[in-house]
């Protein structure tokens, strides 16, 4: 059974595809340790960049811009971070800190 989280994910996946040559999905992002320390929810990659989706199915800014924060911290060449609300779809543009 697919979850909201799942089917908000998929949903943005499909208006992205244009945007970006290659996407992906539950990207994990693991410490020196080889601990799990993240979890990236959609990842947009271009020759020369990538971005950063955080999807929430409801409006928790605060948490997906704390979740950001540390996917920034960890990796490098990330040009943009959003935050989407799948109930809402709407997609806002977090500012790093």
């Amino acid at each position: 059974m697919v979850s909201k989280h799942d089917k908000h994910i998929e949903s943005l996946c499909d208006k992205l595809r244009s945007e970006y040559d290659l996407i992906l999905c539950n990207v994990p992002l693991y410490s020196s340790r080889r601990r799990r320390v993240a979890e990236i929810d959609i990842l947009g990659v271009n020759e020369k960049y990538c971005d950063v989706f955080e999807v929430k199915c409801s409006h928790r800014i605060t948490k997906a811009r704390k979740q950001l924060n540390k996917i920034r911290r960890l990796m490098s060449g990330v040009r943009h971070t959003f935050f989407y609300c799948g109930n809402s779809e709407e997609l806002v543009k977090i500012k790093p800190r």
